[in-house]
């Protein structure tokens, strides 16, 4: 029989991996692409893509990962699972809390103010200053959760 918790630590691991690659992505290499292609025409891939194919891309993946990291709490809660294996599981269900806080409430209305500010080198530099803090707490927290979710997955199949 297969194991429901098992199940869910997988994928909720495997989700928080691949997050974590496209969040170390941003951060690595995409956000620092400004300070050599100037911040002007950064914005302008910023629109194209932060603004546009992104949007399409990193809600399913940052809100599925939530509810398996919860759905996976939640199972842990009822089937009374030991402490050692029920821990890391729920430090990676309020981490991602936190982390989509972090982005709804801050991060995500950074970006779109870039419109306004189209042609302001300043404002715009500013702007990604504040994106670019934002986002490292959020790839630190990805790569704490992955982490943690990696901690989870060999707890069970050791």
């Amino acid at each position: 029989m297969v194991n429901t918790i098992v199940v869910l630590v997988i994928a909720t691991t495997a989700l928080s991996g691949i997050a974590t690659g496209a969040s170390l992505d941003v951060s690595i290499r995409q956000l620092p692409a400004r300070h050599r292609m100037g911040v002007i025409a950064y914005s302008v891939y910023s629109q194209a893509t932060d603004l546009g194919t992104a949007r399409i891309w990193y809600p399913p993946l940052g809100i599925g990962t939530l509810l398996f990291a919860l759905a996976t709490a939640v199972v842990t809660f009822f089937q009374q699972v030991a402490l050692t294996h029920a821990l890391p599981i729920y430090m990676s269900a309020i981490l991602w809390v936190l982390h989509v806080l972090i982005t709804l409430i801050w991060a995500l209305p950074t970006l779109p103010r870039q419109r306004q500010v189209a042609h302001d080198e300043q404002q715009l530099a500013a702007l990604f200053n504040q994106f670019e803090r934002l986002q490292t707490v959020r790839a630190l927290l990805d790569l704490l959760i992955f982490g943690i979710t990696l901690w989870t997955l060999v707890s069970y199949v050791s």
